[in-house]
């Protein structure tokens, strides 16, 4: 990946009224001082982050799913699209989590984890059958259902889109990685 940031922090003076009213909104919304990453490239569209902020507010914090199956979720995703930024902020927050060391490096290899309770294995299966195969067979669906109800299964879906368009959105955007996090999520070998 080009280092090159094609959408960096906008000074001040750069943004539009609309696009200091989006950020003000972020903060007090997600209760924080701070405006990085995904945000920042969003902020181009101020109407499309105010709503994609709150959507993934509600999935990140309150989401059907209990915290280390939605982080676990991220980890699967940011792996799909290979989103170091996304990798970085979330696989300390899965550690923390429960989410185990073996299987956190696994997923960033590429590979199945080898060994995961039942929950996070129908999780896993769930996500790398729909992020590959842009659909899932009716044993995956029913083996989510039975763990998580259909509104796990509907939050564990838009979990996976949020966390697809942010990634999407950095790549296009080729959001720097922080000074302070390192690109520990590495290339597959068919990935450039």
């Amino acid at each position: 990946m080009n280092p090159t940031d094609r959408m960096p922090p906008l000074s001040d003076a750069e943004m539009t009224a609309e696009q200091r009213e989006a950020i003000a909104d972020f903060k007090q919304t997600r209760g924080t001082l701070e405006f990085h990453g995904p945000f920042v490239p969003l902020l181009r569209s101020p109407e499309l982050l105010r709503n994609a902020q709150r959507v993934g507010e509600y999935l990140r914090y309150r989401s059907a799913l209990p915290q280390h199956l939605r982080e676990l979720a991220i980890l699967v995703t940011a792996r799909h699209w290979y989103q170091r930024y996304e990798w970085g902020i979330h696989a300390p927050i899965a550690a923390e989590a429960g989410v185990s060391g073996a299987i956190i490096a696994a997923v960033a290899d590429g590979r199945r984890p080898a060994e995961m309770a039942s929950d996070q294995a129908t999780l896993h299966d769930f996500c790398v059958e729909l992020l590959r195969n842009q659909s899932v067979s009716d044993p995956t669906y029913k083996a989510a259902v039975r763990h998580f109800t259909e509104h796990g299964v509907v939050d564990l879906v838009g979990i996976l889109g949020y966390y697809s368009l942010l990634a999407m959105v950095m790549n296009t955007a080729r959001t720097a990685l922080p000074e302070t996090m390192s690109p520990s999520l590495q290339p597959l070998p068919h990935e450039d």
